[in-house]
């Protein structure tokens, strides 16, 4: 697989001759975890979490609207053996404008999916599957943005399962520079069986949808960031030919405050429960609190390292915390020569 990758890159690039202004750069970034749960609420994800991913890619630039990447992205879980057991390719044609973004192939889900609430998609995703391998399209604009997305997690075989994900999440600025904002997430898993069929098995449909409005207070509070959010959040979960959708209800409310590095985020959940397959679990509680306090001591413009305490309430288990350290780095997009022809 991964030399068919490589020899697709030297072919665009030899193809890619013809072009003017084309150059090939470099990227490099990394992600380093700790990641400790102790949660008495789910003992099966009461766990600890620990690794870094390196992942280096090189990108050909047919202009400033078009690009190809290819690279690999490698996780090693301290302690384990041998090392980087586990190496996800990333390959993808990626087309930027002032207000478009098109990505199609396998390509970094940071920065474009990971804003998603964790009672639709977990954060252990970051840690474990880091790329999206599908589609995926942007559109924004001052009044904010919309985005479609497509991720394959299985391929059909005889005995492999066929399961993507697909979801849209936006943002809505009524004034662009006024404080009030509209804000929706939505993922669908369909997931059906293998190429032979097994008896009483059935295709499931599994996914969440939430609406949140929120108000940005800006910096005119002692604060550096102030933020508060309240909207619904509903589940969606059928099995095709034996039942229809399920689909509980519940409203969700946050905030986030932040002073120099010292930064706080609160979300509150208050409803049915939900049994989202990609969601945290915590969200099948019918009440469930968290807060996490996020202290920041590395700040630098390629490096960032945080500390942060959660603190999970939900019915009968008040005591139940992670601590977590995450530290990023990430060199930027390095030019390492142009080619083609200057005329």
């Amino acid at each position: 697989m991964i030399k068919r990758i490589y020899f697709l890159f030297f072919f665009l690039m030899t193809t890619g001759l013809v072009q003017a202004q084309n150059s090939v750069d470099i990227g490099f970034n990394g992600f380093g975890f700790l990641d400790n749960r102790e949660y008495k609420a789910f003992t099966e994800r009461s766990r600890t979490y620990s690794g870094t991913r390196l992942a280096l890619d090189l990108g050909l630039n047919i202009d400033s609207l078009n690009h190809f990447v290819v690279g690999i992205n490698g996780i090693h879980e301290f302690g384990a053996k041998p090392y980087f057991l586990k190496v996800d390719p990333v390959a993808y044609y990626k087309f930027e404008s002032h207000k478009w973004l098109f990505n199609a192939g396998m390509f970094p889900r940071e920065g474009l999916l990971s804003n998603y609430p964790r009672a639709i998609l977990n954060d252990t995703l970051r840690y474990y599957r880091p790329n999206v391998e599908g589609l995926l399209t942007r559109y924004q604009t001052e009044y904010g943005y919309e985005t479609l997305w497509l991720d394959w997690v299985s391929r059909q075989t005889n005995t492999d399962r066929e399961q993507f994900l697909f979801g849209l999440a936006g943002k809505y600025l009524p004034d662009p520079v006024g404080p009030f904002y509209l804000s929706h997430y939505f993922m669908l898993l369909h997931d059906a069986g293998p190429a032979v069929s097994i008896p009483n098995d059935h295709i499931r449909d599994n996914g969440a949808l939430q609406i949140r409005a929120g108000y940005n207070f800006g910096k005119n509070t002692v604060f550096d960031s102030l933020s508060v959010e309240v909207g619904g959040m509903m589940s969606l979960e059928r099995v095709r030919s034996v039942n229809g959708f399920q689909k509980p209800l519940g409203v969700v409310a946050s905030f986030y405050a932040s002073i120099k590095r010292l930064a706080f985020y609160d979300e509150f959940y208050k409803g049915e429960g939900h049994n989202v397959t990609y969601g945290d679990s915590f969200y099948r509680k019918k009440t469930y609190n968290r807060l996490d306090i996020i202290y920041t001591p590395f700040l630098f413009k390629h490096i960032k390292g945080q500390f942060v305490l959660s603190l999970h309430q939900s019915p009968g288990q008040l005591g139940d915390s992670q601590q977590a350290f995450r530290i990023t780095y990430d060199l930027g997009r390095k030019k390492l020569f142009n080619f083609g022809d200057d005329k």
